[in-house]
């Protein structure tokens, strides 16, 4: 194919220390919709994700459980596959970093680096953040603590291997100032530039010695590569990089289109990934994205305040989609969401309920009642069916370009923003005083088959972020008319055919 119309997209992988909470699973989703709308534009997608299994903090987790870091990472790998699963995400591969083949190709990177003089042996002496797995100087902390958590850190002294990130400074500023898409959003761009890179980079540790759950540095066994050297060469080793030669998927994927991760982890993916690269000669990934985080209203979620939500436990509750629709829906482009129950329960009665679900049984119900469930031929149109028309066949414009800037929230507004229409436009129309004369039969049939195709259309831009309730639909409506480009015309419905039986896609849910 041709890789003008190949889109990769990866999500960060996600740390195997424990079971990932909804402010993971958000990631996950948001990057599942961004790869289903470039499949349904028609690009060749590939989307990547899966898991960081190596650390100082899963040799204590796994001490602690008294089981081995291997077992330990297994148990909480098929976890976070699980709930990955369980929200319907249509990654093209789950890679571990823990896979022999990722972890010899690791060796080799490191090693090559090395002998080409990018790293070094050396001694660290600094305040150590062991959840977030960074060293820090005194003038980088917060009050005493790490900048990332607010944690306790501990001065660490040890021999450990230096990656010459100074050496690709100016190279990285250069290429910044030249690819303005390459940070996302800008306010992350900004805070990259002036807080760490203008201040100086300083060469990065990426050797430990004073834990072993780690890939040994295959010439000096006393060092086991540092965790973002490691994790952050995934998005190539698994595609098919080697120093020792790369296969044709590498040369077809290579850059990606996409890194998708949270805002925390943004200096690493714009800072120490690029220059990884420009070591490797390698080209740079298109454009990195720092997502915003899905908060409590009590603030970030953490087990000490016992506010940890799950996704599955959500997913029990109120079904796959909602879920999706809350993340995709409630968090803004650049700034942090809420989640909150009662505000998922309103989002669920409120928009899938009252404007999608009732838009839906109430047309269906009506064609079978006054049609016997065939979809009726149209004649012709008056102004609000031009009107409701034109709205229709201007959303794929209108999501696709919100789309194109990662503004998922706002594509899915748009999208629900013409189901309102659909239910003015009944309201407008009154289809239920139109069957009382035979007469209007023939403009009752226009109205419905006017909702029917408008539904359609609708469903094919919801598909990538409500899946389950886009072939819900698709199926009520006995169609298999549901390509992006059978939404630049209005008459994608045959009359005549039958439409299945009416289903509620959601259920309201009672409150006391």
């Amino acid at each position: 194919m041709d890789k003008e119309k190949r889109y990769y997209i990866s999500t960060a992988i996600a740390y195997t220390s424990g079971k990932p909470h909804i402010g993971n699973t958000y990631e996950i989703v948001l990057a599942d919709s961004i790869a289903r709308f470039k499949r349904l534009q028609g690009y060749d997608v590939y989307f990547q994700t899966g898991t960081d299994e190596h650390g100082e903090k899963i040799e204590t987790k796994a001490r602690e459980a008294g089981i081995s870091p291997q077992q330990f990472v297994d148990q909480v790998a098929n976890q976070i596959k699980d709930i990955w699963d369980t929200m319907h995400t249509s990654y093209d591969r789950f890679v571990r970093t823990t896979d022999p083949m990722h972890e010899k190709k690791v060796q080799r990177i490191f090693k090559y680096m090395y002998d080409k003089g990018d790293i070094y042996k050396g001694e660290y002496t600094g305040l150590y953040c062991t959840p977030c797995e960074s060293f820090w100087t005194e003038s980088q902390l917060v009050d005493g603590k790490c900048p990332d958590c607010g944690r306790e850190v501990q001065p660490k002294c040890e021999e450990a291997y230096f990656f010459k990130l100074s050496k690709y400074q100016e190279r990285l500023v250069t290429y910044i100032e030249e690819h303005p898409a390459f940070i996302q959003p800008e306010s992350r761009k900004n805070e990259m530039i002036n807080n760490f890179i203008k201040p100086g980079l300083q060469d990065l540790c990426v050797s430990r010695t004073s834990f072993k759950w780690g890939i040994p540095v295959d010439f000096d066994n006393k060092h086991v590569v540092y965790v973002w050297l490691d994790a952050l060469t995934n998005y190539i080793t698994n595609i098919g990089y080697d120093i020792e030669g790369s296969t044709d998927e590498f040369s077809h994927r290579w850059p990606a289109d996409l890194h998708l991760i949270g805002k925390d982890i943004i200096r690493f993916h714009t800072i120490y990934w690029p220059c990884f690269l420009m070591s490797l000669d390698l080209p740079l990934p298109k454009q990195v994205f720092g997502h915003p985080w899905l908060i409590m209203t009590d603030g970030k979620m953490s087990k000490s305040k016992g506010n940890v939500v799950y996704a599955d436990d959500l997913v029990k509750e109120f079904g796959v989609d909602a879920i999706r629709y809350y993340f995709l829906h409630e968090i803004p482009f650049a700034s942090d969401g809420v989640f909150s129950r009662d505000l998922l329960i309103e989002r669920i009665n409120g928009d899938l309920v009252n404007i999608l679900g009732n838009l839906v049984n109430r047309t269906m119900s009506m064609d079978y009642k006054y049609f016997e469930g065939v979809v009726p031929k149209h004649g012709k149109l008056e102004e609000v069916d031009q009107e409701l028309i034109k709205s229709v066949l201007q959303l794929k414009v209108a999501v696709t370009s919100k789309m194109d800037e990662l503004r998922v929230g706002e594509a899915l507004q748009e999208i629900f923003e013409v189901l309102r229409k659909c239910n003015k436009y009944i309201d407008d129309t009154m289809p239920w005083i139109l069957a009382k004369e035979e007469s209007k039969k023939e403009r009752l049939g226009t109205v419905l088959y006017n909702l029917l195709e408008s539904i359609r259309i609708c469903a094919v831009f919801l598909s990538p972020f409500l899946p389950n309730t886009s072939e819900k639909i698709f199926a009520e409506l006995h169609t298999n008319v549901t390509a992006y480009s059978s939404t630049e015309q209005f008459g994608g419905l045959q009359d005549g055919e039958l439409l299945s039986e009416p289903v509620h896609l959601f259920e309201r849910i009672e409150t006391n």
